[in-house]
């Protein structure tokens, strides 16, 4: 099964994602291996900015099957419009992970809430939720 692999490239100064910095560089067991597309995106969706429906709709994918950083973020936003422009998306909900964070108000909002409540956002009207198990049984039997 083809993979697209996408880069979160920083546009502000203080960013982590610059090039350059720390944030930046691909974790070992998730870096492309050969002919696998990197395609780099400076917004939260992967749809924006670069040829990744293109490419899907070239190469005649329907199916999507997501995984990546931020949950409530780039995974998030990507997972909503893959649904909305038509894809059958699927979340891999353990193969995704984000942080905690503080509300406008100052509550504090632990990233297994976080997580929690987005994948219940996302549940059966943009994508199927399945488990990294669930994914590659599927893609086995494809």
């Amino acid at each position: 099964m083809p993979i697209f692999h996408i880069r979160h490239e920083g546009t502000s100064p203080n960013s982590s994602f610059l090039p350059d910095s720390t944030g930046f560089p691909v974790k070992d067991e998730a870096r492309e291996i050969d002919g696998e597309p990197v395609l780099v995106k400076r917004v939260n969706s992967a749809f924006i900015g670069t040829d990744l429906e293109q490419r899907l709709r070239a190469a005649d994918i329907k199916t999507l099957v997501i995984c990546g950083a931020t949950t409530n973020h780039c995974v998030e936003t990507t997972t909503r419009m893959a649904g909305n422009l038509g894809f059958d998306a699927w979340l891999v909900r353990d193969a995704t992970w984000t942080f905690d964070r503080v509300g406008p108000d100052g509550d504090q909002h632990s990233a297994e809430d976080i997580h929690a409540m987005t994948l219940a956002n996302l549940h059966d009207e943009f994508a199927r939720i399945v488990s990294a198990a669930e994914a590659i049984a599927a893609l086995k039997r494809a």
